[in-house]
């Protein structure tokens, strides 16, 4: 049966670290500030920016939510963006996605000050995380190697499989486990819709990434003996019998999963708080180079 890579308690120990260097800020009369763009009314993005601000008040940080109706025009989101890039008191900003469908994705993307993008999704960070410099590196990748580093999991020469290949997780997190770091060094392989015999791929791994979008892509007879699972899914189930109407599942069918890996993420309590706190380490860390 697989131990538990508990994300709730890791991120705790981080967040813990974090507040030092909160209170070392605010000593020299700096504030870390987010300011939090939310359009529409989508459940997931609306819980996940109310974690978020619920986070920054524990911390001591300061926060700036902006709520839109879905049917805001493009040019208006973007007349918001400008203002928070100018403005001292942020420090990150965050558009919350999906977008509304009549908007271009890239377009708000790139008009955020790379210097705020504390999600780390605007080319310039893309690009430097790509070459190795120093930049904002995206928050659930650079989540789940913080989760595999606290639970000393060994990534140099380790046959890495990471399932998906969205701009949020699939590349960035593939890019950060190949580089030549730690960790890092790994050899990895990138799975998608068009890969055929996936199964012969995800047996070949000592540690797989799961970022499908999908509950149950992954079941047991589909992973090594010992492996470790890191499920980056959360999928709304309807269910019931849950008080809130759904449940979450991820994407990995974890009763069999969890017979042969030797490490596994849970859904929820695994990557996605982990998520959060990377968020909030970008925007410390954005606070301190104003210093």
């Amino acid at each position: 049966m697989a131990k538990l890579i508990d994300g709730k308690q890791i991120a705790v120990k981080i967040r813990e670290e974090l507040k030092s260097r909160i209170d070392k800020l605010k000593a020299q009369g700096v504030t870390p500030g987010l300011g939090v763009v939310l359009v529409g009314e989508d459940p997931a993005s609306v819980s996940y920016v109310t974690a978020k601000e619920r986070a920054c008040a524990e911390l001591g940080m300061f926060s700036s939510e902006t709520r839109l109706p879905a049917d805001t025009g493009e040019a208006e989101l973007l007349s918001r963006i400008n203002s928070m890039n100018q403005d001292p008191k942020l420090h990150g900003i965050l558009v919350q996605l999906p977008l509304p469908r009549h908007m271009d994705e890239q377009k708000i993307i790139m008009a955020i000050d790379p210097e705020k993008d504390v999600d780390g999704f605007h080319p310039v960070n893309a690009g430097k995380m790509l070459l190795g410099q120093d930049c904002y590196l995206p928050c659930t990748p650079n989540g789940i190697l913080k989760l595999l580093e606290e639970s000393d999991v060994e990534t140099s020469g380790a046959e890495v499989v990471v399932l998906g290949r969205s701009n949020i997780v699939g590349k960035p997190v593939a890019n950060l486990l190949f580089r030549k770091a730690n960790p890092g060094n790994a050899t990895v392989t990138v799975c998608h819709t068009a890969t055929r015999n996936l199964k012969e791929h995800t047996l070949q791994a000592d540690i797989l990434i799961v970022a499908a979008g999908r509950p149950g892509t992954v079941t047991g007879d589909m992973v090594k003996e010992g492996a470790v699972v890191i499920d980056v899914g959360v999928n709304r189930i309807p269910d019931e019998s849950k008080k809130r109407g759904y449940r979450l599942e991820g994407d990995v069918d974890f009763a069999s999963v969890s017979q042969k890996a030797a490490l596994i993420t849970p859904v929820p309590g695994g990557v996605g708080p982990m998520t959060i706190t990377m968020l909030l380490l970008n925007t410390v860390a954005a606070a301190e180079k104003r210093l």
